[in-house]
């Protein structure tokens, strides 16, 4: 009887430890069931922030290229006339850009640039007594500084220029060279009364020498040389009428043209 005893105690406790064993093992199986769901969550996350990130640069990047992109919009009239439109395109695909005068990217924007300058040489005549002696006007050529000889820049029949004038020419070069690339016309014409001297046998001598002593002075101020150009035309380019000294007067002078980009040097100036 004890010994069946102790074999049944024996079974009993071989069932209670069978079933520890076997609840031990339940338990480290959810316990990895559980790190691998939570690995897989860890994943998931990581794997969805990937996502929104790829996503939010790609916005990122299409935004900044849309900023820096310059695109003209379709659709919609347009506000300039179909000739200016063309004046203007024709004039941007000659103009040289900045600085100064050629950073102005239309006509519109250069003609400001040379109203600037005009105002600016206006003052100055006014406040040194030169009013009388200059004129300054924008063209389609460009900006005309027409400086009357008399008095001012030369004696009669001579090329010299006159240390009165010397400030003056100083000022004018300083503003034309605001821009250092727009050509500079320098021409220079007189009265119908013919010349003759032994230095200047006839007008035509006299005009061109004046215009090349003007583009010297300038030269020697800081204007480029490469930029200059000096012509005379003598007596065939009036202003005014020959007929009276007051007319004579008017046409004896030096033109200093500040071309527009792209506008040929040579060509006669516009009134």
């Amino acid at each position: 009887m004890a010994a069946a005893r102790v074999a049944r105690r024996r079974r009993r406790n071989r069932r209670r430890g069978g079933d520890e064993d076997h609840g031990g093992m339940e338990r480290w199986l959810l316990t990895y069931a559980d790190m691998i769901t939570l690995l897989m969550a860890l994943f998931m996350v990581l794997f969805s922030i990937s996502s929104v990130n790829i996503s939010k640069f790609k916005t990122l990047k299409e935004a900044l290229q849309n900023a820096f992109t310059p695109k003209v919009l379709s659709g919609g009239g347009s506000i300039i006339p179909d000739g200016g439109a063309e004046k203007s395109a024709q004039a941007a695909a000659t103009q040289p850009v900045p600085p100064a005068v050629a950073g102005a990217s239309s006509p519109t924007l250069e003609t400001d640039v040379f109203l600037r300058l005009k105002r600016e040489l206006d003052a100055y005549a006014r406040r040194h007594g030169f009013s009388a002696s200059i004129e300054t006007m924008v063209t389609a050529r460009g900006l005309v500084i027409r400086l009357l000889t008399d008095k001012v820049l030369f004696d009669s029949g001579s090329a010299v220029v006159k240390s009165e004038a010397d400030p003056l020419l100083v000022e004018i070069s300083h503003l034309v060279n605001v821009d250092p690339t727009h050509p500079i016309s320098v021409e220079g014409n007189t009265d119908n009364v013919p010349i003759s001297t032994g230095q200047y046998p006839s007008n035509w001598e006299l005009s061109t020498a004046r215009a090349a002593a003007v583009v010297r002075f300038m030269a020697q101020h800081g204007v480029a040389p490469k930029r200059l150009e000096a012509s005379g035309v003598a007596g065939l380019r009036p202003i005014a009428p020959n007929t009276t000294e007051a007319g004579r007067s008017r046409n004896r002078r030096v033109e200093i043209a500040l071309l527009r980009a792209g506008s040929a040097q040579g060509e006669p100036p516009v009134p």
